[in-house]
C-alpha cells in the first residue's frame, strides 16, 4: 500500500510523520480548554470527541468523551477497525465530510498534549539480546553475560504505572542510597549515574483471564508508544541483587504522546531474529510479531547542540510485545485494559546503535562525544533527551512523534525530596 492521499495537504508531505495511513490516537488541549480525544493528520490534530458529539463518528455510544483512549480500547477490536475506517473516509482526499471536519482541526504547534490514556499497570522487560549482552558483560563478563533462563523467557519486573509521564515532562534526578566498590557502606545522595533507556511501549487494549496464546497476545494489543524508562543506575547496582530493579527505575518513565495503532503498522511486520535455542512451544510465534521501526536518541545538552548519539530498529529485539503479553498470563495473571509493557531496552550490535549511556560509554569508561567539544558518561542537570521513530513505507511514514524529557536536578536535600 503507498500513500494514502488526504484533503489535510499536510499529511501528503513527504517524511510528514502522521500522513492518513498513520491516524495515531492522542489527548490534547488547547489554550487551557479541557482534554480531550484527538487524532494526528498532517500538521494537525483533528478533534474527534467533537466529531462524534456532532454525530460524524458513531461507534454505537459516546466512547470519545473522555480525556482518555481506554474506553475505545476496551469496546474491542471491531470497534477499533470501524473507528479507523470512518476517519479515513472522512480524512481521505476527496470526502463529503470535509466541511463538517475541517472546523474541527487545529495546529499541532498550539496543542499541548497529555497522557492519552490511564496506565493501569506498568510492566518492564529486559528482553534485548544486544543490551542484555553489553550489560552482563560489563558486570559478569562475556561468558555469564546472559543469565540461563534469558534465552527461554523473556525477563521482566513490575514497575510503577504511577511514574508514567507523557513527553515534554521535566524528570528530577532521583536521590537513592549509593555504595562505591570501595566503601563499606552506602550514602544517601542525588544519583551520579542517571540514564535513559531506548524502549517502545506496547498498550494492551483488552482485558484477560487465565493464559493466551501469542497469537491472541497480538490482539489484544492496542498501539504503541516510544518509552524512556529513566534509570539510576549507581541505585541500581546497589539495589538489584537479589529482587531486581526497584528504586532505580521508579523515579520516571516517560512515553510519547501519540498512540500508533496495530493496524497502522501491519506493513511492517517482522519476524523476531534467529535463535540459538528453540523456545518452548507456547511461546513460539505463529508469525512476524515484530515490526521494522527505525529509532534515534538525540541529546541536547543545557545550552548546546543537538546531538544524535544512537540510530538503531526496534527489529533487534530478541522477544515480541505478543511473546511478552503472553509471557505475563503464564501464572493466570489478569491483564487489564490500559497495560503498558516496556520492550526493554533496544540495542543494536555496533557501538553507535546502543540504547542506553550505560553502553554507548562503557560504564563511563569511554565518554561519548557531543557536537560543541562536550562529553558524557551519564546524564547532567539540564540534559534533555528525545527519542524518534518511524516506519519508513511506500512514500509514506508512520512517526511517532517525539518522546521527551529534560533533566533537572535532584532536590536540595532529603527532606525536600520526601515532600
Amino acid at each position: 500500500m503507498g500513500l494514502i492521499r488526504s484533503w489535510v495537504e499536510s499529511a501528503n508531505r513527504e517524511g510528514c510523520d502522521f500522513p492518513l495511513n498513520n491516524l495515531p490516537c492522542g489527548v490534547f488541549s488547547i489554550d487551557g480548554d479541557d482534554p480531550r480525544c484527538g487524532v494526528a493528520i498532517g500538521d494537525f490534530v483533528l478533534d474527534v470527541a467533537a466529531l462524534e458529539a456532532e454525530g460524524l463518528i458513531d461507534l454505537g455510544g459516546p466512547l470519545l468523551d473522555v480525556p482518555f483512549w481506554n474506553e475505545v480500547m476496551e469496546a474491542g477490536p471491531a470497534t477499533w477497525a470501524a473507528l479507523r475506517s470512518r476517519l479515513t473516509g472522512i480524512l481521505a482526499k476527496g470526502s463529503a465530510d470535509r466541511a463538517a471536519a475541517e472546523p474541527h482541526l487545529w495546529p499541532l504547534s498550539e496543542a499541548r498534549m497529555h497522557m492519552p490514556f490511564l496506565v493501569a499497570e506498568y510492566t518492564d522487560f529486559y528482553a534485548g539480546r544486544n543490551h542484555a549482552f553489553n550489560v552482563g558483560s560489563m558486570f559478569r563478563g562475556p561468558e555469564n553475560a546472559l543469565p540461563p533462563n534469558w534465552l527461554h523467557i523473556p525477563i521482566g519486573y513490575n514497575g510503577r504505572a504511577s511514574s508514567v509521564v507523557v513527553s515534554g515532562t521535566d524528570v528530577r534526578r532521583p536521590w537513592g542510597q549509593l555504595k562505591g566498590a570501595d566503601h563499606p557502606a552506602p550514602i544517601f545522595a542525588p544519583s551520579r549515574r542517571f540514564d535513559f533507556e531506548l524502549e517502545m511501549g506496547a498498550i494492551v487494549g483488552q482485558a484477560s483471564e487465565g493464559m493466551v496464546s501469542v497469537a491472541r497476545a497480538d490482539e489484544m494489543i492496542f498501539g504503541y508508544v516510544l518509552l524512556n524508562d529513566w534509570s539510576a543506575r549507581d541505585v541500581q547496582a546497589w539495589e538489584y541483587q537479589p529482587l531486581g530493579p526497584f528504586q532505580a527505575k521508579a523515579t520516571a518513565t516517560t512515553i510519547s504522546p501519540w498512540i500508533v495503532t496495530r493496524a497502522a503498522l501491519e506493513p511492517f511486520r517482522v519476524a523476531t531474529p534467529a535463535r540459538e535455542l528453540p523456545l518452548l512451544p507456547h511461546l513460539t510465534e505463529p508469525g512476524p510479531m515484530l515490526y521494522d521501526i527505525a529509532l534515534e536518541v538525540w541529546l541536547t545538552p543545557d545550552g548546546g547542540a543537538e546531538t544524535v548519539i544512537t540510530r538503531t530498529t526496534y527489529a533487534e529485539m530478541y522477544y515480541s510485545a505478543a511473546q511478552q503479553l503472553c509471557h505475563h498470563t503464564t501464572s493466570g495473571c489478569p491483564m487489564n485494559v490500559g497495560d503498558l509493557l516496556g520492550s526493554g531496552t533496544i540495542s543494536g550490535a555496533e557501538k553507535d546503535s546502543r540504547g542506553s549511556m550505560l553502553e554507548l560509554s562503557w560504564g563511563g569508561k569511554e565518554p561519548l562525544a557531543l557536537v560543541g567539544g562536550v562529553t558524557r558518561s551519564f546524564l547532567e542537570d539540564g540534559d534533555r533527551v528525545v527519542f524518534r521513530g518511524g516506519a519508513q513505507g511506500d512514500g509514506y511514514r508512520i512517526g511517532f512523534g517525539e518522546c521527551a524529557g529534560r533533566v533537572i536536578a535532584a532536590h536540595a536535600d532529603p527532606v525536600d525530596a520526601g515532600r
